[in-house]
């Protein structure tokens, strides 16, 4: 079938959240022609918050494609060329993969979010701070968004990117949509190592260079993630847990529980985290797939991201796949006039759904390997590295944006169909 050609339609959008699904919408937008009038953010200022985050190549060759230049992430981020997935007890390793094989070039969140804004403003869009959504209007062919200051925004599409409790979510599925206990939690912790805590032997074996290990055991493990030639040290408790907590990135966590579980891991882990001072709790709660990403009646309001499509931490792939959706959109944006926005973002769901799953279920399915490996397994059984390896090489080959230009005429086609009947087909019928 022969690419559609892209026809140079600019749309005016304002982009909701400024994170990193935000700001790699507003880059896909400015690199497909479109206006992006604005990014709002409801924080006033921006932080170093959360710990350790890396992107896939799927994630690069789109960035790099957009004009950014992606050696700025890979210098600051970890730069050994391997990890290994060890045994929760003792440590020893079961497997040794590239750390490409998860995502590449690890290293804080805050320091990638610094370089997407920069990439953001190089471009002259602007990102105004301080701006509250506090409803939205689905009208056709202008929807608007109403800020807490009271001021108005329109615009051709919105784009709410502003994560799983987005204002937008509760407008699209008409409804709320409380999250449910995934049964697991994670104590997080990220510092700079004093000068003691590396010359401990009992605490340095992974603090001399960059290094990423995972140590399993039955539903629990722990991911240690070393970067900067051993001036940052991460680690990450993944654990069972039914605690009625609401998801924060800010609650602190109880040090004593967390030297309970890992009273028993392997010892050349063990101190490091259990003389950390203080950590966070993050209870990591499940959404149910989403039966549609756009709103009912213009199609002109659209989650992207965690606002549609969060992923578990094992998955290594939420700013990826946010990136890949980022693409989509402005692609199929691209390929209609103003009167047919709609197509294009009933189009861009129905391009992003399935593959989005893929990469959620790959998070599920290592969690749930790494957890249930060890169970009932006596002290010299073989593992089969196979069994404990992260999947994530075969997500890398994938061109997003290819792969909307070669279906559009395809997904098009049918949702011109639907939308003819008055009926959407859910997206996950």
């Amino acid at each position: 079938m022969d690419k559609p050609k892209q026809e140079r339609t600019s749309l005016r959008v304002v982009v909701v959240g400024a994170g990193l699904g935000g700001c790699a919408t507003a880059l896909a937008l400015h690199h497909h022609g479109h206006e992006v009038v604005s990014v709002l953010d409801k924080v006033r200022e921006f932080q170093r918050l959360g710990d350790s985050l890396g992107l896939g190549e799927n994630a690069y060759r789109l960035l790099a494609r957009w004009g950014c230049n992606i050696k700025e992430i890979q210098e600051i981020g970890n730069q050994s060329p391997t990890m290994n997935i060890r045994r929760w007890h003792d440590g020893k390793i079961l497997a040794e993969q590239p750390l490409m094989d998860m995502a590449g070039y690890i290293g804080h969140r805050g320091d990638y979010h610094d370089i997407f804004l920069k990439w953001v403003r190089e471009r002259g869009i602007p990102i105004r701070m301080g701006c509250e959504v506090v409803a939205y209007d689905d009208s056709d062919p202008s929807p608007s968004l109403t800020l807490a200051s009271g001021e108005v925004l329109t615009a051709d599409v919105i784009v709410a990117c502003d994560g799983i409790k987005s204002l937008a979510r509760h407008l699209v599925l008409g409804a709320r949509d409380d999250p449910v206990s995934s049964g697991y939690a994670c104590f997080r912790a990220y510092f700079e190592p004093s000068e003691e805590m590396k010359a401990d032997p009992r605490r340095n074996a992974f603090l001399k260079q960059d290094s990423v290990n995972f140590w399993i055991g039955p539903d629990l493990h722990v991911v240690q993630n070393t970067l900067r030639g051993g001036r940052e040290f991460n680690w990450i408790l993944t654990h069972k847990d039914d605690g009625d907590v609401p998801e924060s990135w800010f609650q602190p966590g109880d040090m004593e529980e967390v030297r309970r579980l890992v009273s028993d891991i392997d010892p050349a882990i063990r101190e490091a985290i259990m003389s950390t001072e203080k950590c966070l709790d993050w209870k990591i709660c499940y959404r149910n797939p989403l039966p549609t990403w756009v709103s009912p009646n213009a199609h002109r309001i659209v989650l992207l991201g965690d606002s549609c499509h969060a992923h578990l931490p094992t998955s290594a792939q939420g700013a990826s796949q946010a990136c890949e959706s980022a693409g989509v959109l402005a692609v199929c944006l691209s390929l209609v006039d103003g009167q047919n926005v709609k197509i294009a973002t009933r189009a861009y769901e129905k391009l992003r759904f399935p593959r989005t799953r893929v990469s959620q279920t790959h998070g599920e399915d290592l969690r749930d390997r790494w957890h249930n490996i060890l169970k009932n397994t006596h002290e010299g059984a073989k593992i089969d590295p196979e069994m404990v390896k992260i999947k994530n090489r075969p997500l890398y080959a994938f061109d997003a944006e290819h792969d909307a230009l070669d279906r559009w005429n395809e997904v098009a086609t049918t949702v011109s169909h639907e939308l003819a009947r008055g009926t959407i087909r859910p997206l996950t019928y």
